[in-house]
């Protein structure tokens, strides 16, 4: 399990407890056709720079908000393709924009969502001859292909069927019913997509989908023969081919047949040449909580039927994956070889031949790989996505490995969603800092200076440029991120609340943080630390706690409040309180018990007791790595429950829970509120319907949400908890 929530979405490091915070402009649009037309007359501001705001938000204020991600710049760079999520007033659905690069034309709403549907349009790309874009919508009961023509008209759905390869309506053991409805000869079914990839050439569509529900699996579940047997589940999610024409519809609308791979396929990416694909395949009904098995299969399409797999890539490979521009070599992220955390990865390069061995392109680099497309230069060098610290950026690197990595210039400490087309000829990035809010950014040549694009207006709100605080505990210098109100001063102290990010192997980033400015707007300072355990700060830094939560990494956090008090007479140090989120909420669960400092703890989504987390949680492989399997390793696992030290609890305690959680299940929640009940020790809970881990997260601390209320009943709640406990000298 990795307790964090991303990503999302717009993740930029695998493991941080938030997604990307970008955010664009609030507009309200209630029509339900996907077309290039309407574009044309959908009126919406944009911004050519942020404007300063005078006030903090309001948690209604945070409903209002939205974000910005995944830019795709059009195959003669001269237009960026762009994704807007609504605001979680406006239902929290995504949308595809258009925007020139040259930077003088506002940006166009491309499709727009039926109001029944609740998901927008999502993977917007560009067909390779710059004449279409398409994306994934659902509509109906099906998450459909689109192509929607920049010449006009609506956007089309691609007619994908298949006969469906398996049917539990034909198990022996299948209810009467359902047998009868399977004993019809089987029809094609229509594909409800994963994802998609067109070849370069624009002769191939690669799609990938789970197995159709035949109409006897349908017969069975609405008589309500629904029992599931747990890790036998018949289902994949497979992959396909079709060719396309040079209008880049499809030549027939004949059936498609899988590509012959056994397991999931979770991704697609085709070479240069546009002759063959890698995918990347997980093995079904839960095998990688026993280990790491990811598995590289090369996909030739004059020989689909079989395919190759590259015994070399690292079972822990991830995409997005690249080519290099002669087509003979893929690169990837996958784990170091060191003994760090799951998620610990670097860039590896692999030669495309079926017993070539990967070659380490970084092993060295003292921050880490983040989320992201790595890219094949021209040149022969790689550019990959990486965290330092508080910055997220890129840097180059030798194809063969030789060197040191040379970071990307950028002049924000926030550079994400590096983009670029297949002929290079420009690249778009995403550009924020904690006082400035994200924007779009173009430039002709990697490393260019930005160009700042048209996008939705983004009703920023008031924002604080962060102070970077540094101290040391334990042999290990630690760092973290300061904000400050600007009312207070040594002679009038304000409050400090401390908040710790996921994971463990998160991160805190110096981004642009409606939230925390949410907090500020309370009068109250933040400090966010880094701990020991974070990501960004190389491996022996990601691993320095293992077999030790809540031990040296807490006594960090700890040091790091000394640190800001002693230098920062207008932070009050007997007015402390402690947030946190998922393993930020497990922290907040080892302060309950460890110290009396906090007046206040407020502890969302965390893990309480790692015997019984264990047990239910959706993957245990990531925790196995910190303290082993818990029931050989009873005291190890023990020590590190905050449920351990809740004897000693005294601090006034505040749960949030989401009820469909199923990374730190709603059970740890109710464990630690009936103990501290029964210690009459004051404590709240409130259970979040529907919601499951990131998603309650993201809503809770101001991102887009489906969910119209829960975030501002959250914040709502905290708040008070805090002002009742922080009130006083």
């Amino acid at each position: 399990m990795i307790r964090t929530i991303f990503p999302a979405v717009t993740a930029e490091r695998l493991v941080r407890i938030f997604p990307v915070r970008v955010y664009a402009g609030h507009m309200r649009k209630s029509a339900v056709c996907l077309c290039w037309m309407a574009a044309l007359v959908a009126g919406a501001q944009t911004h050519p720079a942020q404007t300063s705001v005078a006030k903090f938000p309001t948690s209604e204020e945070l409903r209002l908000l939205r974000t910005m991600n995944a830019a795709e710049l059009s195959p003669r760079g001269d237009l960026a393709l762009f994704s807007v999520v609504d605001s979680t007033e406006d239902g929290g659905r995504a949308h595809v924009w258009l925007t020139p690069t040259d930077g003088t034309a506002a940006a166009r709403q491309l499709t727009f969502t039926p109001g029944k549907e609740k998901s927008g349009e999502s993977a917007a790309s560009w067909f390779p001859n710059g004449k279409a874009i398409l994306f994934l919508a659902h509509r109906g009961a099906q998450t459909q292909l689109f192509r929607l023509s920049l010449s006009g008209g609506e956007a089309i759905p691609y007619a994908l069927t298949a006969l469906p390869l398996v049917d539990d309506a034909k198990l022996p053991d299948a209810i009467p019913a359902a047998r009868k409805a399977a004993a019809a000869a089987p029809k094609p079914l229509p594909l409800s997509l994963t994802g998609y990839a067109v070849s370069p050439d624009g002769a191939w569509l690669a799609v990938w989908a789970s197995d159709p529900e035949t109409p006897g699996e349908k017969a069975a579940k609405d008589a309500k023969a629904d029992a599931v047997r747990v890790d036998h589940q018949t289902h994949r999610t497979r992959l396909y081919l079709a060719h396309l024409g040079a209008d880049g519809r499809r030549t027939t609308d004949a059936p498609l047949a899988p590509v012959n791979l056994e397991g999931n396929v979770s991704g697609a990416w085709w070479s240069p040449k546009s002759d063959r694909l890698v995918a990347l395949v997980e093995p079904p009904n839960g095998a990688n909580d026993l280990k790491p098995s990811g598995e590289a299969w090369l996909v030739s399409t004059s020989a689909a039927s079989t395919p190759v797999r590259l015994v070399g890539a690292p079972p822990t490979l991830r995409g997005p994956m690249a080519w290099s521009a002669d087509s003979g070599h893929l690169y990837f992220a996958a784990q170091t070889p060191e003994d760090a955390p799951p998620g610990v990865e670097e860039l590896y390069a692999l030669s495309a031949a079926a017993d070539a061995q990967p070659q380490r392109l970084m092993p060295d680099f003292d921050g880490g790989l983040a989320n992201g497309r790595p890219v094949a230069l021209t040149d022969g060098r790689v550019v990959a996505p990486v965290a330092e610290g508080f910055r997220l950026g890129a840097v180059t690197v030798a194809a063969d490995g030789a060197g040191k990595p040379q970071p990307v210039p950028q002049t924000l400490p926030i550079l994400t969603g590096l983009a670029t087309n297949f002929a290079q000829t420009g690249w778009l990035w995403f550009a924020e800092a904690s006082d400035r809010a994200p924007e779009l950014c173009f430039a002709a040549r990697l490393g260019g200076d930005c160009r700042l694009l048209q996008t939705p207006s983004l009703h920023p709100v008031r924002a604080m440029a962060t102070e970077r605080v540094h101290w040391q505990n334990a042999g290990l210098s630690i760092e973290g991120l300061l904000s400050v109100p600007p009312e207070a001063t040594d002679r009038n102290p304000v409050p400090l609340i401390v908040e710790v990010h996921g994971g463990p192997l998160g991160a805190w980033e110096d981004r642009y943080d409606p939230w925390v400015s949410f907090l500020l707007g309370q009068g109250w300072a933040v400090l966010r630390p880094n701990p020991r355990g974070s990501s960004g700060y190389g491996w022996q830094f990601a691993a320095a706690n293992k077999n030790d939560l809540g031990g040296e990494d807490f006594a960090d956090i700890l040091a790091g409040v000394d640190a800001v008090l002693k230098t920062h007479p207008e932070l009050n140090g007997e007015r402390l309180a402690l947030i946190g989120y998922s393993y930020g909420g497990e922290m907040a669960g080892f302060a309950e018990g460890k110290t009396n400092r906090f007046r206040a703890i407020v502890s969302g989504a965390p893990v309480i007791d790692q015997f019984s987390e264990y047990g239910t949680e959706r993957g245990s492989w990531y925790d196995r790595w910190y303290y082993g399997l818990p029931w050989e390793h009873f005291t190890d696992a023990w020590r590190q429950s905050p449920l351990s030290r809740v004897p000693a609890a005294r601090t006034p305690f505040l749960l949030l829970q989401g009820q469909a959680d199923v990374t730190d299940p709603q059970g740890q929640s109710e464990e630690m509120y009936r103990a501290l009940r029964q210690l009459n020790v004051p404590v709240e809970m409130m259970l979040f319907p529907r919601e499951d881990h990131g998603p309650l997260a993201r809503g809770i601390f101001g991102y887009p949400s489906p969910e119209p209320w829960h975030g501002w009943e959250a914040r709502q709640r905290i708040v008070a908890f805090l002002q009742a406990n922080l009130a006083g000298k």
